[in-house]
């Protein structure tokens, strides 16, 4: 696989006995540190990028173009990591609710793009799609589209090799096996990836032993910060069963492609944080966030971390054992940017709402 190294690996695993402590849970709790995965704009969204540039590369593209929601952390990364590839960075985004977070991020993004196109609604996506990759090769560019959070097979591999990253880290012994991971799931490119790097690692008996009693495949606790059409059980188990088949196919392997009664069975969706829907806290999860800055200076946001760390908090109270937060907010801090004169409109409004909230 075409390949550019974005990160910095293996990433940290860290024991918030604290967070027990404060709350009065039981069982051992740790944080997987992927805010920590780059200086310059860490989180999930790195690894996946690290394979979508190397495979953009490949194709001789010039622009790669991230797309979704004005609050996006995948454009966020893609704008800043893109330069260290030797790519130009575009965006091509939708509005969602006002938050802070999200107005942070589309303030960078906004900055830092070679071209950013702001669409009226997200129903907009295919057309602002093909209107921009036309547009883009009438000029002489050579774009490269990704969809929204890197969502594909190729952007999924990033987090099998996650997956099987902590299970290395399990082998040496750094934390115990964990009984549950939780994860914040959105696009499900992060939820997906890990199915697959779980199972395989379990099949290889690397940290986790297919059928053990003592260090089984861990369950998965997708926490769904997205509605229902986009985060459920069988989106995140297909995109995984696809991300197995293209491992077989270039690997040449068979064995590689794992069936889907094998990554169904260890996933759990947890849509019960989600609140009004995307884009809006929720009262658990603010006092999630406020939960972990007091006890273990970990800094989530409302909107995507805190959600999921909503959900780690009753897991551990309700179900004790070793449970495993991942981290998936970036802990680097943004740029300071200063917007453009002319704004699209809808970017306007949309900045100035927060002054006025």
């Amino acid at each position: 696989m075409p390949f550019v190294r974005l990160g910095d690996w293996p990433t940290p695993v860290q024991s918030i006995v604290e967070l027990g402590r404060a709350l009065s849970l039981a069982g051992d709790l740790y944080v997987k540190r992927d805010d920590r995965s780059s200086p310059v704009c860490g989180g999930n969204k790195v690894r996946p990028l690290e394979v979508l540039f190397g495979i953009a590369r490949r194709r001789g593209a010039t622009k790669i173009f991230a797309t979704g929601a004005f609050g996006s952390n995948h454009a966020v990364a893609t704008v800043l990591h893109a330069p260290r590839a030797g790519l130009e960075a575009g965006a091509v985004l939708f509005p969602q609710p006002v938050s802070p977070s999200a107005v942070e991020n589309v303030r960078v993004t906004v900055s830092r793009a070679g071209r950013f196109v702001a669409l009226p609604h997200l129903s907009a996506l295919p057309f602002g799609v093909a209107w921009t990759r036309r547009s883009e090769q009438a000029r002489g560019a050579r774009p490269f589209f990704m969809v929204p959070g890197g969502a594909t097979p190729i952007g999924a591999l990033g987090y099998v090799g996650a997956a099987l990253e902590l299970a290395q880290q399990v082998a040496r012994h750094e934390l115990p096996p964990p009984s549950t991971i939780v994860v914040p799931a959105g696009s499900t490119c992060t939820a997906a990836g890990f199915l697959v790097g779980f199972a395989l690692a379990a099949r290889l008996g690397i940290g986790f032993v297919e059928g053990s009693p003592t260090a089984p495949m861990p369950e998965l606790v997708a926490v769904s910060v997205t509605p229902r059409i986009v985060t459920n059980k069988t989106r995140i188990v297909g995109l995984a069963r696809r991300t197995a088949r293209v491992m077989a196919s270039l690997a040449g392997d068979d064995s590689l492609d794992v069936e889907r009664a094998t990554l169904a069975r260890r996933l759990t969706v947890d849509g019960r944080f989600l609140g009004r829907g995307y884009g809006y806290d929720t009262p658990e999860g603010l006092r999630a966030v406020t939960a972990f800055r007091d006890t273990t200076g970990l800094a989530l946001d409302p909107i995507y971390s805190g959600k999921a760390a909503a959900a780690f908090i009753d897991r551990a109270r309700r179900h004790p054992g070793v449970t495993l937060f991942w981290a998936t907010k970036s802990s680097a801090p943004l740029p300071a940017v200063t917007l453009p004169e002319q704004l699209p409109r809808s970017v306007a409004h949309f900045v100035e709402r927060l002054s006025r909230r």
